[in-house]
C-alpha cells in the first residue's frame, strides 16, 4: 500500500484547476511537504532538513511543474510528473529562484500562494521577495483552494487513514506488555513506539501522554523517568504514520486498580465522545459538534478545542471550538477529543477518529467502551 493511482492525482489537479478558473488564477505556487505530496505523491522524510526549498507550480491548464533540488530528482521521477526542473542545492547565491521564476513566467499569473490558517511559506522571505519582483507577475492568496481540497478526503485517502488507525488499535491492545507499576513513563513511551512500528507504522512523528493519580497535568509534556505507580492513570496519544497518512487518537489505562474519580471521568468522556459522534452530520457546523461535547464535559468556551481535522498532517483544517463554524461535508475526517478535569490540576482526555458521510459518521478508530481498562 504505497501512494495512489495516477488517476487520483489527476483528479486532484483537475478539481484545483476548476477552482482556479473561477478565481481567475493562472498558477498556484506550493512550497510545503503536504502540498507537494497531495498533488504528486512525492513522499520522503528529507523534508526534516531545512537546508533546501522545494517548489511545485500548478498551472491553470496543464500538468504540474516541479522545481526541486537535484537530490530529489530520482524520487520525483517515480511519481507521475514529467516536467521536473532541478538545480544543485543549496546554492547561497541563487537557491532555485531563477529557475522557478523562469517556469512561472512560462505559465503566467496571477500566481496564488496558500495564505490562510495553518499555511506557511517554506522558502526564505528574501528569496520570495526576489521572486515576486523578478517575475513581473501578479501575486495573491490562493482563495483557500488547497485547504478546501485537502479538507474533503477521497475514498482512497479514507482507506489509508482507516488502515493506520487499525495499526494503532493493535498497538493499544498490547499496552499491557509494556506498562506496569514500577515501569518508567519514558520507557513506556519508547516501547509503545516500538509496538506501533511492529504493527506496521512507517514512523511515529507524534507521541504524547501522561500519567498520575486521578489523571495527568497536561497532554503535551515529554515523558519523565518517574515510574508508574499503583492507581495511576496512564494515557498514550499517538500520531502514527503509514503511507503518508496519520491517525490521531488515544487510550487511558488504570495501573493496578481504577479509582472512583478516574472511572467516572472515563465514562463521562465516552459519553461526550458519543454525543459528538451523534452530532457530527453533514451540514452541521464544527461549533455544533463542539457544543454537543462541551455540554457534557462542562467548562463552556474555556473547554478549548475538542477535536480537529486529520489526514496528511496530525492536525489540519477545522477545529471543534465554539468559534469555528465550518460546515461539515461528507469526506471530512475529524477527531473527537473531549477532556475533563478530575481534580484541581489533573485532567483526562479521550480521542477517536471518524469520517463524515451522508448519514451517520463512519468510525475509523475502534471506539473505546465506558469502562476504564486496568493493567
Amino acid at each position: 500500500m504505497r501512494g495512489f493511482d495516477v488517476a487520483e492525482y489527476r483528479a486532484r489537479v483537475a478539481r484545483a484547476q476548476s477552482m482556479m478558473a473561477r478565481e481567475g488564477l493562472g498558477a498556484l505556487l506550493l512550497t510545503t511537504e503536504p502540498e507537494l505530496r497531495y498533488f504528486t505523491g512525492f513522499l520522503t522524510r528529507f523534508w526534516e532538513s531545512p537546508s533546501r526549498p522545494w517548489f511545485l507550480i500548478l498551472p491553470a491548464a496543464r500538468d504540474p511543474v516541479a522545481v526541486i533540488p537535484s537530490i530529489g530528482a530520482t524520487l520525483m521521477e517515480w511519481t507521475w510528473l514529467r516536467d521536473i526542473r532541478t538545480w544543485a542545492a543549496p546554492d547561497p547565491d541563487d537557491d532555485g529562484v531563477s529557475l522557478l521564476c523562469e517556469a512561472l513566467r512560462e505559465v503566467g499569473g496571477p500566481v496564488g500562494v496558500p495564505s490562510g490558517p495553518e499555511s506557511h511559506l517554506r522558502m526564505p522571505l528574501a528569496d520570495f521577495e526576489r521572486l515576486k519582483r523578478a517575475s513581473d507577475l501578479e501575486w495573491c492568496g490562493d482563495a483557500g483552494i488547497v485547504a478546501g481540497l485537502r479538507a474533503v478526503k477521497s475514498q482512497a485517502e479514507i482507506v489509508r487513514i482507516a488502515h493506520v488507525c487499525g495499526i494503532a488499535g493493535r498497538a493499544f491492545d498490547r499496552v499491557a506488555e509494556i506498562a506496569a507499576p514500577g515501569v518508567a513513563l519514558s520507557r513506556v513511551f519508547r516501547d509503545f513506539q516500538r509496538l506501533l512500528l511492529e504493527e506496521g507504522a512507517d514512523w511515529v512523528p507524534y507521541l504524547a501522554g501522561g500519567a498520575g493519580p486521578e489523571g495527568y497535568a497536561d497532554v503535551i509534556s515529554p515523558a519523565s523517568d518517574v515510574p508508574l505507580a499503583w492507581g495511576d492513570v496512564l494515557m498514550l496519544d499517538t500520531g502514527a504514520v503509514q503511507d503518508g497518512y496519520f491517525c490521531d487518537y488515544n487510550r487511558n489505562f488504570a495501573i493496578g486498580a481504577a479509582h472512583g474519580r478516574a472511572r467516572a471521568a472515563h465514562a463521562r468522556l465516552i459519553e461526550a465522545t458519543l454525543a459528538g459522534e451523534a452530532a457530527a452530520r453533514a451540514g452541521v457546523r464544527a461549533s455544533d459538534v463542539w457544543q454537543a461535547m462541551a455540554a457534557i464535559t462542562g467548562g463552556g468556551a474555556g473547554a478549548g478545542r475538542l477535536g480537529h481535522g486529520l489526514g496528511m498532517q496530525l492536525t489540519e483544517g477545522l477545529s471543534l471550538t465554539a468559534k469555528d463554524h465550518t460546515v461539515l461535508t461528507p469526506g471530512m475526517v475529524i477527531t473527537l477529543e473531549p477532556g475533563v478535569e478530575t481534580v484541581p490540576g489533573r485532567i483526562m482526555v479521550h480521542e477517536e477518529n471518524i469520517v463524515i458521510t451522508q448519514g451517520a459518521p463512519q468510525r475509523l478508530s475502534r471506539f473505546a467502551g465506558p469502562d476504564l481498562p486496568v493493567i
